[in-house]
């Protein structure tokens, strides 16, 4: 789509994610119609599958955001943890009560470090890449929004790099701390569910969500 639109018009500038906005491809749509042959009408068809694919989204997401605040209240309260992110950290977990503690957990995600067990690197550890990719993936999006300063992330992560650390190793603390906050949230969450009657929140809503995703 976008070589499409370059190769009608080198100067033509889309802003990022542009073309998952309307008045964006509103714009675009005036501009490919004094445009003929067959480059612009190849244009102009995925515009109009990129408006339908963002239609879809759009319902999507909204139909994930009633399960979310449904099932994740705690958790979307959590500064930089949105709908989608939420929804992935739900189905993923598939229930946080079958963690003994928050330290199994974070091996699940993750998020927990592995050490390196060589005499030269006593004390060291290195980048965990085993776990749910998932679910690292959503945190690791939740400690870069708060590294922007939505939330307690960029002072954690300005006090550890004073501390001599590199930004990706405070990042990479960050994201093991969001780990046992969000475990705590879904353990709230899941509690709270217990306990309320079955009009506010059905039994299969997570099934509903994981099928979703």
């Amino acid at each position: 789509m976008r070589w499409h639109l370059h190769e009608l018009d080198p100067t033509l500038a889309i802003p990022a994610g542009g073309l998952r906005r309307f008045v964006v491809m509103d714009a675009l749509a005036e501009r490919l119609a004094g445009h003929g042959g067959i480059v612009a009408r190849l244009a102009r068809d995925l515009l109009v599958r990129c408006r339908e694919l963002t239609t879809s989204i759009n319902a999507l997401q909204s139909e994930l955001g009633i399960l979310v605040r449904q099932l994740g209240p705690s958790l979307l309260a959590i500064p930089g943890c949105g709908v989608l992110g939420a929804a992935v950290i739900i189905g993923e977990t598939a229930g946080a009560h079958r963690f003994r503690s928050k330290d199994a957990y974070a091996r699940f995600t993750g998020t927990a470090p592995v050490p390196v067990w060589s005499g030269a690197s006593h004390g060291k550890v290195r980048l965990n890449r085993g776990g749910n990719r998932a679910l690292n993936t959503a945190l690791h999006m939740i400690a870069v929004t708060q590294s922007r300063g939505i939330g307690p992330g960029q002072d954690y992560i300005a006090k550890v790099q004073a501390s001599g650390k590199s930004r990706t190793e405070a990042l990479r603390l960050l994201r093991r701390r969001l780990s046992d906050t969000t475990f705590a949230a879904l353990l709230v969450d899941e509690r709270d569910r217990t306990t309320t009657t079955t009009e506010s929140a059905t039994p299969d809503a997570v099934t509903v969500l994981a099928a979703a995703l």
